[in-house]
């Protein structure tokens, strides 16, 4: 893997710390947003000034400006635009898609400047990153592509007003507040789709500030966009299929790594059809018990938000899948149940080859059905869950980075 990413740094002419920088913060940043307990009861951070050639760090509180925060936080070391949709035809063929933006600053913005001594217009202290994925459930067909580029001369970036995130021909762009177009392509495979924005902005953890860990300023600033119609087209091997759906949009911005002793985590975003939705993370130990900062959030059909601690819920593995090519074996079934909510789910993978092999890490993430009930009235509904850590131990990786 280490190889595989200085061939990568030499290519794009990127200096050596990228290799350090970017592995580290891709496996250290990870979803999820604690309960606000945490952050008040368990956390007694000082919000302090980053100083000059310093990434600034999620310590307080912020205040939030939409659509301003839609846009990029070039202060912070790395930064995220993900979205992941359930989709199917009118005849009900099921799709599944992930396309997620990754920014990471290679220096401080300061420091960068300060160093310039002549302009040029390729030069930037920040890369950019995308996953894009497709899952054909039906033709039981994993499509998995990654792309990698400088933020100069176009090649990819972010913007606020208006909002647009894109690497190269892959990009989400605003068509008007509250509509955007995600457009990407890979070989044998493309999604053009319009997502609408129908509620405002989930502020997870406490009011945004998504604790992590209990070092100072190990968390994220954090919110969530639920729910939201979307409709379009996914092609495949040059058939292209008009489809519908749901997609969730998480966007999060950091400087902050995972604690010590941390070996993976289970990522769950969850549409329900009665308009509720639910997320919840759970950071693992090596014994497989769950960090304290592990946590989630319920959103009710109408908008209210129930924030929930680690110890409000429990997940048991019912099934799993044994991947052919890393050899890891990852949970495929799982029942979650949440007494504070009255909320039973029993969730399945929809196919069960959705492994990603990329250039930083090997995990499994894919389109996920569900079904259960709530207080004793059955609910449906259907989501993304991530796996990391099955493949490869997060903390051996990060050791592996350290030169």
């Amino acid at each position: 893997m280490r190889s595989r990413l200085i061939r990568l740094c030499v290519l794009l002419g990127f200096c050596g710390v990228f290799l350090v920088t970017f592995l580290s913060i891709f496996l250290g940043v990870f979803l999820g947003a604690a309960d606000s307990a945490i952050a008040a009861n368990a956390v007694t951070w000082q919000p302090l000034p980053a100083a000059s050639g310093e990434y600034r760090k999620a310590i307080a509180l912020r205040d939030w400006h939409f659509p301003e925060d839609f846009g990029p936080h070039n202060d912070y070391q790395t930064e995220w635009w993900y979205y992941t949709g359930n989709l199917e035809t009118e005849e009900g063929r099921p799709f599944g898609f992930q396309l997620t933006f990754f920014r990471q600053a290679i220096s401080p913005t300061a420091a960068t400047v300060a160093a310039a001594s002549t302009p040029s217009r390729w030069r930037t202290n920040q890369i950019y990153s995308a996953h894009f994925t497709v899952s054909d459930i039906a033709g039981s067909g994993f499509y998995v592509d990654e792309r990698f580029s400088r933020n100069a001369i176009g090649l990819a970036g972010a913007e606020a007003l208006p909002y647009r995130v894109w690497l190269n021909d892959w990009s989400a762009t605003e068509l008007e507040p509250g509509r955007v177009r995600l457009q990407a392509q890979s070989e044998g495979v493309a999604i053009d789709l319009t997502v609408q924005q129908t509620r405002p902005p989930v502020l997870q953890g406490d009011r945004g500030l998504s604790v992590k860990g209990l070092e100072p300023g190990n968390a994220s600033y954090y919110y969530s966009l639920v729910q939201q119609p979307t409709s379009g087209t996914v092609t495949i091997q040059g058939q292209s299929f008009s489809v519908q759906g749901k997609t969730w949009k998480d966007h999060e911005f950091s400087t902050s790594a995972l604690t010590a002793g941390t070996v993976g985590w289970d990522w769950f975003s969850i549409q329900l059809e009665d308009g509720a939705a639910l997320m919840l993370y759970q950071l693992r130990h090596e014994d497989g018990t769950p960090e304290i900062t592990s946590a989630g959030t319920f959103i009710s059909a109408s908008g209210e938000t129930t924030h929930l601690n680690h110890d409000d819920w429990t997940i048991r593995v019912l099934k799993t899948w044994t991947s052919p090519r890393s050899k890891a074996v990852y949970p495929a079934q799982w029942q979650i149940r949440i007494p504070r909510l009255d909320l039973v789910l029993e969730g399945r993978s929809r196919l069960a080859d959705q492994e990603l092999n990329t250039s930083t890490a090997t995990y499994w993430e894919g389109a996920t059905a569900f079904e259960g009930t709530r207080q004793d009235q059955p609910i449906r509904g259907e989501g993304y869950v991530e796996l990391t850590g099955y493949a490869t131990r997060l903390d051996s990786l990060l050791s592996e980075s350290t030169p």
